[in-house]
């Protein structure tokens, strides 16, 4: 045979049994790397017996009109930082900016000083006693009206109301399963949480609404990540393909 001919084929076979394959794991294979892991510290700072948990992903009604949301966690391995920005849920030009522990901050004209931010919230203690005192006050009822009706129930820092929707979830050590797209789970002060399970399993999200404005926004979550749902802390512990399970870490 010709040389020329063998040195050719050689070549289209090389070339042929290299399709599909990637060094960098591209989209060769059809397989998409899940996000990085947060680095870390879990939480910089310290959390106030008033502050304000602003959960990450999502909102806080404000006493008076006006809200905050948690837009985006910052990690570096040493410091943490977030991204807050002024109104309950999300609007086109809204004012945000990227916060430390310790910062003192204006959100929707009230003042409030950075106390804590983790990778799951950003606690906020309210520098106006009066914004504090309607925080903390007890509302008429401790059963869930729906909608806005429910704001004392949904955005308070009152012992009786975070205890009542404490009880919604099992006690510590107990594991709450979220069923994958299916379903909602509601506590009886009205939150209400979903989940969803990435294609691979190894990530998932879990959402969560009360008031009607969503309050939590977890996406690539991971087994063994923190979550916080009424001032409650679960621990990631499952994904598989059809249920979220979150095991409580706190009393």
């Amino acid at each position: 045979m010709n040389s020329r001919y063998v040195v050719a084929s050689t070549v289209v076979l090389f070339a042929l049994s290299g399709c599909g394959t990637s060094d960098g794991g591209g989209d060769g294979d059809g397989v998409t790397a899940p996000p990085a892991r947060d680095k870390g510290p879990l939480c910089a700072g310290e959390a106030t017996a008033g502050g304000l948990h602003v959960l990450r992903g999502g909102g806080f009604r404000l006493p008076g009109g006006g809200g905050v949301q948690y837009a985006a966690a910052h990690a570096d391995g040493n410091t943490r930082s977030a991204t807050v920005r002024d109104g309950a849920r999300y609007e086109a030009g809204q004012k945000q900016q990227t916060v430390e522990p310790g910062q003192r901050i204006t959100v929707s004209g009230h003042g409030y000083t950075v106390t804590q931010i983790c990778s799951y919230r950003v606690v906020l203690e309210p520098r106006d006693e009066k914004v504090g005192a309607a925080v903390a006050a007890a509302p008429d009822s401790l059963e869930s009206q729906g909608g806005p009706a429910d704001d004392g129930l949904c955005f308070s820092t009152n012992r009786s109301v975070l205890a009542a929707a404490s009880k919604g979830f099992p006690p510590k050590g107990g594991t709450q399963s979220l069923l994958d797209n299916s379903g909602v789970w509601t506590s009886p002060t009205g939150l209400s949480i979903t989940a969803h399970v990435g294609s691979d399993a190894q990530t998932g999200g879990i959402s969560a609404s009360c008031a009607g404005i969503k309050v939590a926004g977890y996406e690539d979550v991971r087994v063994g990540d923190t979550v916080e749902f009424a001032n409650v802390l679960f621990k990631v512990s499952e994904l598989s393909d059809d249920v979220v399970r979150m095991k409580r870490t706190s009393t």
